[in-house]
């Protein structure tokens, strides 16, 4: 009997793993696509194509190159429009880095990304950065809740 419940256990622990990796893949497969639209609206460089992806709960804070520090969308979305105000395109996509870890209806993910800015004067800026996002399910649908941007010293 004791051989069977310690059997019975090790069973399940296993098999509770293979659920929580089952998860993680199915996660990872659903911010990956999450990620790639959110650098797509991005690379437009206009924020309301990117609005969707964010609350718009006044408190939240989000990190960004630069400035240091945006409280709520609608400083985000007003400061971004003046970093973009040179820029005539842009490329940004992320690497193949992606790691989406979630907890019910809170996620996190982070991977780099590249990108290229192409000023209206004919220069460009070439980037590469790093970027964190803490996700809650609203209404069915993801949204950022606090996100940091930045890039390495030097680069």
């Amino acid at each position: 009997m004791r051989k069977s419940v310690t059997g019975f256990a090790f069973l399940m622990v296993m098999a509770a793993g293979g659920l929580l990796q089952a998860q993680s893949s199915s996660d990872t497969a659903e911010f990956k696509e999450l990620i790639t639209q959110y650098w797509k609206a991005w690379s437009t460089l206009n924020p309301d194509k990117a609005a969707a992806f964010y609350s718009k709960d006044a408190d939240a804070v989000f990190y960004d190159v630069a400035p240091l520090k945006y409280n709520g969308w609608e400083e985000y979305k007003k400061g971004v429009l003046q970093v973009f105000g040179a820029a005539d395109s842009a490329t940004i996509a992320p690497n193949d880095d992606l790691k989406a870890t979630r907890r019910g209806d809170i996620a996190w993910t982070s991977e780099t990304f590249h990108g290229v800015v192409n000023q209206k004067d004919g220069t460009h800026m070439d980037l590469n950065g790093r970027h964190t996002t803490v996700w809650e399910k609203r209404g069915g649908h993801w949204v950022i809740v606090h996100e940091h941007v930045s890039a390495p010293l030097g680069s």
